[in-house]
């Protein structure tokens, strides 16, 4: 593929369909008929081509996990859903918990259910995430909605007093809404909880969730899970178009 005689030939090809248009509005009838049939068979498999190469090539690409980090980072995460595809991508009639898949759940408290969550992919040349998740809001009589999002253990073992646990989403909204961070660690019996308000007005939002100040049994972190929470989001479109994780050390005084 691509080699000299498939460049010469790709030109004689191009070369005979450009002159076939030139002289198309006087060719007779029954040779004009034949050459729209072949134009058409040669269209529906250059559509086909196009199609499939679009999909390998268009970025970014699926199962991305690139993304900037701060220096002396010692784990990152992008979760599943915002980097590759699920099984089933569109959920409506959302109940009041839905996992959308292994690592992601959606809760509210709404009795209504006209809500609708689905993954959609990633096509702006920005985007460093291949999906993002859509949550479509039409009557609402709650108070909140919600994305909890599990990390990996592997983002719970080592954790310390000493790591600062960055967050990165990237946000859109159609209409404004109030929207908060927080970040849960479970260690033992008890949940450290860090709530911090979000400006879902900016492109990209980031947070360093301090855990200096927590008191963490370090040896006992069973658990670390955030909540995405948008108070009252009633006819409301709102895309997470990416969410990333990442923990590094606090710098030295």
């Amino acid at each position: 593929m691509g080699g000299i005689l498939d460049r010469y030939l790709n030109r004689k090809v191009l070369s005979f369909w450009r002159r076939a248009a030139h002289v198309a509005d006087h060719a007779p009838t029954p040779g004009l008929r034949r050459q729209r049939d072949a134009a058409r068979r040669l269209r529906f498999q250059l559509d086909r081509f196009i199609q499939k190469a679009d999909a390998r090539l268009i970025r970014p690409e699926i199962g991305s996990s690139q993304f900037p980090t701060p220096v002396g980072t010692d784990w990152t995460w992008r979760p599943d859903l915002w980097r590759s595809p699920l099984s089933r991508p569109g959920v409506a009639s959302v109940f009041r918990k839905m996992a959308i898949d292994g690592q992601a759940t959606l809760f509210h408290d709404c009795d209504l259910m006209e809500i609708t969550a689905r993954q959609i992919r990633n096509r702006r040349d920005n985007d460093l995430s291949p999906f993002s998740l859509v949550i479509e809001v039409l009557d609402f009589q709650g108070s909140f909605l919600s994305v909890s999002t599990e990390l990996p253990l592997a983002g719970a073992q080592g954790l310390t007093r000493q790591h600062l646990m960055r967050v990165d989403a990237v946000l859109n909204a159609e209409r404004p809404v109030t929207a908060f961070a927080r970040l849960n660690i479970q260690h033992g019996p008890n949940t450290e909880q860090v709530l911090r308000e979000l400006d879902a007005s900016l492109p990209t939002v980031s947070m360093d969730f301090d855990l200096a100040h927590l008191s963490l049994n370090e040896r006992r972190i069973e658990k670390v899970w955030l909540d995405l929470i948008f108070d009252n989001p009633a006819m409301n479109r709102i895309v997470v178009r990416d969410l990333t994780f990442c923990r590094h050390h606090r710098a030295d005084m």
